[in-house]
């Protein structure tokens, strides 16, 4: 089968792409899966440089986020359940390893995996729209609906908006009716974040996000009816978190699923005390998130948003932009 292989950490030029790899068989309990379409993330590229303190199996297929359907039923798999041709999401998480990270990933025509880790799409959601949600946008919905619970009314400030994560937070913040602020880094990215339903936007190139916000909103006030947003998504860290505190009101809540820019940033803790605020972390999502998610797909509630369709023979291409910052929304490989 055609595979995209990792069999040394180091560079891009590290994956090779073969068509002559053995096709896995479906073990007990296992489906056999023809991929149709893979997602990538931000580790996707961590993953071919090597994650200090990760021991990741070489060599590795990369690729977390697949689509595709049912080629075959290994035994014990329940016929009444699953059938051969069904169309499949794969939830990545098979506890305690990740596929992608430290279990073969998707990148490859076909890939085996526990039948309780399969989710069907619903009719009308392509392959490139399911590979597209399940880690970036199973991590926002948690993020969002379950452990943030933003809600009508109230006013959102989402940073590094234009990823995978930051598309799906601006899509879930307006569905449930919020007023949002969305921040990007250039011109063009924040003008599709506006076409996304984004209320203002920031670019952080030019302006500086706290400043905007509190001219948008007013101050914090400890007494009072209190300036700031409502609710702050911030999984960069690094120098954005202190500023952050800056721009939240009273009683507001600082959600984070994450780091990019660093986790141990320094911070003022005074601004937690004495406006009340609350941190809520959030890590990874459920089955039932990435469930939810197609559901809302195919009722047209949200839309992924894909930068690009390239086929597998390409893929370094893609990791190559996802390095550079280039990408809005989440990057698709159709295999």
């Amino acid at each position: 089968m055609k595979a995209v292989i990792l069999e040394e950490h180091g560079s891009l030029e590290n994956l090779r792409y073969v068509e002559d790899l053995a096709v896995p068989e479906a073990g007990p309990g296992e489906c056999l899966v023809r991929v149709h379409a893979v997602g990538l993330n931000g580790f996707d590229p961590m993953i071919v440089h090597g994650i200090p303190g990760l021991k990741i199996p070489l060599p590795m297929i990369p690729g977390g986020d697949i689509a595709g359907e049912i080629a075959a039923l290994g035994p014990g798999v329940d016929a009444s359940m699953w059938s051969i041709g069904r169309r499949v999401s794969i939830m990545p998480l098979v506890p305690p390893k990740m596929i992608g990270e430290t279990l073969r990933g998707g990148a490859c025509e076909y890939i085996s995996v526990p039948a309780e880790n399969l989710i069907p799409i619903p009719d009308g959601v392509s392959y490139e729209d399911a590979a597209a949600l399940p880690v970036a946008y199973g991590t926002a919905r948690r993020m969002m609906v379950t452990r943030g619970k933003v809600s009508k009314g109230e006013s959102v400030l989402i940073l590094g908006a234009t990823g995978g994560v930051g598309t799906c937070c601006v899509q879930l913040a307006k569905l449930a009716g919020a007023e949002v602020v969305a921040c990007g880094s250039s011109k063009e990215k924040c003008e599709r974040l506006k076409s996304l339903g984004a209320d203002h936007v920031i670019d952080t190139t030019q302006q500086d996000f706290v400043d905007e916000t509190l001219r948008l909103y007013g101050k914090p006030r400890v007494w009072g009816e209190s300036g700031g947003v409502d609710v702050i998504v911030n999984y960069i860290g690094g120098e954005t978190w202190a500023k952050s505190l800056r721009a939240l009101k009273h009683d507001g809540r600082m959600l984070t699923c994450g780091a990019t820019a660093g986790f141990s940033p320094p911070t003022d803790i005074r601004y937690i005390w004495s406006f009340e605020q609350n941190i809520i972390g959030s890590n990874g999502w459920t089955s039932e998130d990435q469930a939810a998610l197609l559901e809302m797909v195919a009722a047209r509630k949200i839309a992924p948003v894909i930068h690009s369709v390239r086929p597998l023979a390409r893929i370094k291409e893609s990791m190559q932009e996802l390095m550079d910052r280039k990408v809005f929304g989440k990057a698709i490989v159709a295999v």
